[in-house]
């Protein structure tokens, strides 16, 4: 796909979880507009690989949102690579499914590490230089259950309201200084994660456009094109806001 020319051309990007899935649709769109990509993951081989692939300039880095030390040294070493953080997208993916009584507290906590703590410190070491330099864009790959919970996925439908609480606080905080805070409510995506929730990719693809309008699942590509959007100069006066993709599949208002 060509790039439209979004005025993101240079800008330093940091997209978590970018080794494959949505994180790689993210990754690739915006190193297609001319961005310069950090994409982190816990594997570094998968990581550089997945970067040898893209069209336009990316770095791997090896980084796991589990470790809250290395969120807070992570955005050091992309500036070390390509430059200050102008670009956030934390994609630190899901937590295991379950009910509301199927985990232990050392899971709940784990999924709060992953889900909240993991973003905020990442926001903590890119936000004053954004500030600082009056232009930047942070965006969460999240989840439809912050609209709706979703049953069997108890430890997502109660940690990421509560990220969504702290970047709409934010998002008010850091507006006037040209510093966008956003949220994608993602749908069903045809990804690796989603096939191991529905037990194979087979049974995802039989399964999972059950309730879905569009009849279909939504690719990565698809989540890159929104996700590049809305990190672009042209969503500058977009902030706050928590924006469903998901084929029409959410019903609340």
């Amino acid at each position: 796909m060509p790039a439209v020319n979004l005025g993101i051309e240079g800008r330093v990007a940091l997209v978590m979880g970018a080794s494959k899935g949505i994180g790689r649709g993210i990754a690739a769109a915006l190193a297609r507009e001319g961005a310069r990509v950090a994409m982190a993951s816990r594997s570094r081989e998968r990581c550089e690989a997945a970067a040898d692939e893209l069209e336009g300039e990316a770095v791997g880095f090896e980084a796991d949102t589990a470790d809250l030390e290395r969120m807070r040294t992570l955005p050091g070493d992309v500036e070390a690579t390509l430059g200050p953080v102008e670009i956030l997208v934390t994609n630190t993916g899901g937590p295991p499914v379950g009910g509301a009584l199927d985990h232990g507290l050392d899971a709940w906590r784990q999924a709060y590490d992953n889900l909240v703590l993991a973003p905020r410190a990442l926001v903590g070491e890119t936000v004053p230089g954004m500030r600082e330099r009056g232009w930047g864009r942070i965006l969460n790959v999240g989840s439809s259950s912050t609209r709706a919970p979703i049953p069997g996925l108890a430890l997502s439908n109660v940690h990421r309201p509560a990220l969504i609480g702290f970047f709409m606080t934010l998002a008010r905080e850091v507006a006037a200084d040209g510093v966008t805070v956003n949220d994608i409510a993602t749908g069903r995506f045809a990804t690796d994660r989603l096939a191991a929730n529905w037990g194979s990719w087979e049974e995802m693809e039989r399964g999972a456009v059950e309730g879905i309008p569009a009849g279909r699942l939504g690719t990565p590509e698809e989540f890159g094109e929104l996700a590049a959007f809305l990190c672009s100069d042209r969503a500058a006066f977009l902030t706050g806001a928590v924006i469903p993709l998901d084929g029409g599949m959410l019903r609340s208002a």
